[in-house]
This record gives C-alpha cells, sequence and structure tokens, in this order.
C-alpha cells in the first residue's frame, strides 16, 4: 500500500473510535435523562439521516476540493455535536450533527482509498480499511462502556462534570471523545493530495440533483455496480439493526448491564477483521461475485442467537457471524468502488452509495423501532432481520447470475 494509505488508516481509526465511543455515551444520557429504551436506535437513525439528506451535496463536494481538507472539516463538525452535548444539547440533536460530519467525511474517506491505490491492490486496502474501522468499532464500544461504566465511579470525572452544562460524570466521558476528534483532525493534515484533477461542481442545488438522480440510474443499471450496490445497502441496513439486537439481547438473555453489553458487542466486530483480513489476502476483485453465497448463510445465521443462552456459547456465536461479514462485504465494496470510478466520480459514486445504504439503514432501525414500541418479542425481531438478510442477498444473486457480464476490472479507463 502507499505511504498516503497509512495516514488516511489511521484518522479514520481515531475518528471511528470517537464515533462509536459516543453513540454508546449518547444512550446512557437517554437513560439519565429517563428517555424511553425505544429512542436508543433513533439515535443510529437521526446520525445517518445526514448520509441521506446530503447525499447529492457531499459527493460533489468530495470531487471539488483536496479530499483530505474535506476530512479535516468533516472531524470539525463531529467534534461540534460531541462539544454541543457537553453543553446539555439534547443526544439526538448533538449526534444528528455528528452525522452531518460523517456524511461529509465518508465520500471524501473512500473516494481517496480508490485514488491512492491501484486497482490490484483495491481489495487489499479495503481490507485493511475495513479492519481499522473495525477496531474503531470494537475498541470505541469498549470505551464506550468504560466511559459511562467505571470511569463514572472516579470522584475526578464527577468533579469534571459538575463544572459543564451537562452537570453529571457524563461530561468527563464526552471530553474525552472530543479530545479524539481533535487528534482525528490533527492525522488528516498528515494525508498527502492524490494528485486526481478536481470536478466543477454543479451551479445550483436543481443541477446538483439531477446529477445525482443520473449517477443513481447509472449505478443501479450497471450489472456488476447494482449488484454490488444492492448487498452492501442490505448490509449495512442489517448490521446497524444487529448492532441494536445485539444490545438487547445480552441484556434480556444474559443478563449484562449496558456496559457489558457493549464489549460483547465487539465480538461481531472482532469476527469481522479477521474475515476481512482473510478477504483481503485471498480475495481478487474479480473473485468478488463468488463471496455472494456467503450473504445467505450469514443471515441464517443471525436467529441462532436465540438459542444461545450462556456467553461461552454466545462469544464464539457472535464472532462467527462477524467473520461471514467481514468476509463478504470487503470484496464486494471494492468492487462497487472500482465500478463506480469507472462510471461516475469517486466522491460521488461513494455518495451514491452513501445515500442506498443509509436510506436502508433508516427503513430497517425505524422499522426495527416501531416493532419494538408495539411490543414484538425479540425473538420474532430476530428471525425477521436474518430471514430478510437471507432473501434479499438471494435475490441479489439471481439477478447477477440473470445478467451475466466480464469482469474486466483492471481497466482504468472507463468501459
Amino acid at each position: 500500500m502507499t505511504p498516503g494509505i497509512g495516514y488516511l488508516i489511521a484518522a479514520q481509526f481515531v475518528s471511528g473510535l470517537a464515533d462509536n465511543a459516543l453513540l454508546i455515551i449518547a444512550i446512557a444520557r437517554l437513560s439519565e435523562l429517563g428517555q424511553s429504551a425505544w429512542l436508543a436506535p433513533l439515535l443510529k437513525a437521526v446520525f445517518t439521516l445526514a448520509y441521506v439528506l446530503l447525499a447529492p451535496v457531499v459527493g460533489a463536494l468530495a470531487d471539488r476540493w483536496p479530499k483530505a481538507w474535506v476530512m479535516l472539516g468533516a472531524n470539525g463538525v463531529k467534534g461540534l455535536g460531541c462539544a454541543l452535548m457537553a453543553l446539555a444539547l439534547d443526544p439526538l440533536l448533538a449526534f444528528a450533527l455528528a452525522g452531518v460530519g460523517a456524511a461529509v467525511y465518508s465520500p471524501a474517506k473512500y473516494g481517496l482509498v480508490t485514488e491512492l491505490s491501484p486497482p490490484a491492490q483495491l481489495v487489499q486496502a479495503n481490507g485493511w480499511l475495513e479492519v481499522t474501522t473495525v477496531g474503531a468499532i470494537i475498541l470505541g464500544t469498549a470505551l464506550g462502556g468504560v466511559l459511562v461504566g467505571p470511569l463514572l465511579q472516579l470522584d475526578a470525572a464527577r468533579q469534571l462534570g459538575r463544572q459543564l452544562p451537562v452537570d453529571t460524570a457524563l461530561g468527563a466521558a464526552i471530553l474525552v471523545v472530543l479530545v479524539l476528534y481533535v487528534l482525528a483532525g490533527a492525522l488528516n493534515l498528515l494525508i498527502p493530495a492524490s494528485g486526481v484533477r478536481a470536478h466543477a461542481i454543479q451551479p445550483s442545488l436543481r443541477a446538483l440533483l439531477l446529477r445525482f438522480g443520473q449517477a443513481q440510474r447509472t449505478l443501479w443499471q450497471d450489472t456488476l455496480g447494482g449488484v454490488s450496490l444492492g448487498v452492501t445497502t442490505l448490509f449495512w441496513g442489517a448490521g446497524a439493526t444487529l448492532q441494536f439486537v445485539v444490545l438487547a439481547w445480552a441484556q434480556q438473555n444474559l443478563g449484562f448491564s449496558l456496559s457489558g453489553a457493549a464489549y460483547l458487542q465487539g465480538l461481531v466486530a472482532v469476527g469481522i477483521g479477521i474475515g476481512a483480513l482473510m478477504a483481503g489476502r485471498w480475495v481478487a476483485l474479480q473473485q468478488a461475485p463468488q463471496v455472494l453465497p456467503l450473504g445467505v448463510l450469514m443471515g441464517l445465521a443471525v436467529p441462532l442467537l436465540t438459542l444461545v443462552h450462556g456467553v461461552g456459547v454466545a462469544a464464539p456465536l457472535l464472532a462467527t457471524v462477524g467473520a461471514l461479514a467481514g468476509f463478504f462485504v470487503v470484496p464486494m465494496n471494492a468492487l462497487l468502488q472500482h465500478r463506480g470510478q469507472q462510471l461516475l466520480g469517486t466522491g460521488e459514486s461513494i455518495a451514491v452509495q452513501n445515500f442506498n445504504e443509509n436510506l436502508c439503514v433508516l427503513l430497517m432501525l425505524g422499522a426495527y423501532a416501531a416493532l419494538q414500541a408495539a411490543g414484538w418479542p425479540l425473538v420474532a425481531l430476530v428471525f425477521t432481520l436474518g430471514g430478510f438478510t437471507a432473501v434479499g442477498v438471494a435475490l441479489v444473486m439471481r439477478r447477477y447470475r440473470r445478467s451475466p457480464q466480464n469482469l474486466v476490472l483492471l481497466k482504468e479507463k472507463q468501459p
């Protein structure tokens, strides 16, 4: 990998670490304020809403200016959301602002990976990026557990919290996350320019929307682009919902606290990291469609959670589900990035991907929150999630088999 990828991965790790810790803190803050438990999934929903609403704009921004500078500004917006939470702003509103920063950050990050890596190394670069993202999920979730657990028992944390408008020990936890965002911004400054020519931005919002609609049609109508976009969209929607399912299941079936459930959730991320490393080493870009059956297997494995009531069985099962997910999504993500670069601009194609993936996240989290509020038992929710994932991937596989397309993937020019 090129040296620039290393700085990019480091910046992504620290920023992702802060994002995941902030989510756990926001959940704890809602609980501290006496809010209903079903509001917790809405934190993830408001965070991802910006990906959908801003998609026509953020892709154009990422292609208009140096992507490392776009990432720096995005980290600043995330840090502002974190700071406002320390100033006692409603957690949903503060986390939504952090989501705006994340929506701006993502097309620049993934677009820069595509620009800094030759096609032959794109799966490997995505594998390492996914591993560090997973590491950020593991350590960020664990850090969040520490910040809402042991840290709150320290007198120093309580005293610091009383100096803030939050007026609780959670204020100290929020400040720790704010420092991480500052560090991520400093790492953004070390990322070199890719040398790719900037694209002119559309002159009006209407022109941006028309261009974005055209980009959507281009990517969905392409066989490889549509297949990879379809499965990654489904994967991230199901994955975001699974995050809250695991939290609820660990507390209900295993009797864990929120802090303990956050630690257990990290096992899924460990598995994803292992699967991502294996995919980066063993799967070439041309072989990406061959991993599609793993998506069906992953969906079928999720309902097995309902049979588990002990940590000894839960740990390897969660790690296995994660490994299947990592081995499945990394090649498909690399294929989508490469195909998007051939058909569109890098930032624009990532914005299209983010729009679809996060719209799916919103719909699935909304459905999960609604069913939870309606009193559906956890067992029914788990079976519904697993079945939907397996059937969805199977339908995408059917489309690919019915619409074969030559995998001429290593050409730099647009086909």
